[in-house]
């Protein structure tokens, strides 16, 4: 099969196009990165180079392909979350329209469906192709983004351990935290982007009659379960996930200079998590869980933890 792979070298698409070049599979990768050329083509796949916000350049590389894997990457930047999201819908939309494409795999989230504004999936309704759309969980990369916050350097490390943890864990050196308006006590599941990869892979050979969607998890546990197995891998067995008020988690992104639609919209998908509406449509659907287990990726971010990688 001729397969085109957007989201360039990401968390995703590199282990996804690593199995489908290994299944024989010809492979495009679509990237807004020049830089990311050789990379591709050491992977034995084609490069694309271009913006996904270019319809013709879209059009163009999905000619004549048998699916396409369409992934909408977050931005950090946009002012408008919800336009950008939407118009990169429609930009994908048109594309496959304009080349007929007839097996199509579009990358969600596990909250979509509940949230009120940034939910893009029906962009895709009423396209002539079979069309798969993945729900996955929280993924275990997203640990990367709270680095800072778990090594609980500097003034603020000190100030939230204080506050958080108290006088006797400052004054032992137990700094570092987990925090969100989901967390504690909350049972949620997250997922390895190589599990996510592999479902997709399986996804892209199938040709279901009718839209279906799939949801994707490697391991449920408690927040705090999973910041204990992310700090024993980086010697903080203490690790503890905070849990904060919907006005506190947007006050601190603010501070943090993230966009404000961005900021909203990161508030409201964590609390429908912490209300355990998507665990209960994760359940709902039984899917089946991915191999990686929590613990498994911990040893990675440790190597990151510590720069040995």
């Amino acid at each position: 099969m001729k397969i085109i792979i957007t989201g360039s070298l990401g968390n995703i698409s590199k282990p996804l196009t690593e199995i489908l070049v290994a299944q024989g599979h010809t492979v495009t990768v679509i990237s807004s990165d020049s830089k990311k050329q050789d990379a591709i083509e050491k992977l034995g796949a084609k490069p694309a180079i271009g913006s996904i916000s270019d319809v013709a350049f879209l059009s163009e590389t999905f000619k004549g392909a048998d699916a396409v894997y369409a992934m909408i990457p977050l931005s950090f930047t946009e002012p408008d979350l919800g336009y950008y999201l939407r118009q990169t819908a429609q930009n994908y939309v048109q594309a496959l329209k304009d080349t007929g494409i007839k097996r199509v795999v579009v990358m969600s989230g596990w909250a979509a469906d509940l949230l009120r504004s940034e939910n893009v999936e029906d962009v895709f309704d009423g396209l002539a192709a079979s069309l798969t759309i993945m729900r996955p969980a929280s993924f275990y990369t997203n640990f990367y983004q709270s680095m800072n916050l778990i090594k609980g350097k500097g003034l603020i490390g000190k100030f939230l351990t204080l506050r958080y943890s108290g006088l006797w864990a400052l004054l032992t050196g137990r700094t570092g935290l987990l925090m969100g308006n989901y967390g504690g006590d909350d049972r949620t599941v997250f997922v390895s982007p190589k599990d996510i990869a592999d479902a997709v892979a399986e996804e892209l050979l199938l040709h279901p009659e009718k839209t279906t969607i799939r949801y994707v998890g490697s391991e449920e546990m408690t927040c705090n379960e999973a910041a204990r197995i992310i700090g024993i891998a980086v010697g903080k067995p203490w690790l503890k996930w905070v849990l904060l008020s919907d006005k506190e988690m947007l006050q601190g992104l603010k501070a943090a200079k993230v966009p404000e639609k961005l900021a909203e919209t990161l508030v409201e998908m964590q609390s429908i998590v912490h209300s355990g509406k998507t665990l209960a449509n994760f359940h709902r659907n039984h899917p089946k869980m991915g191999k990686i287990k929590l613990a498994d990726f911990a040893k990675e971010f440790a190597e990151v933890y510590y720069n040995k990688r």
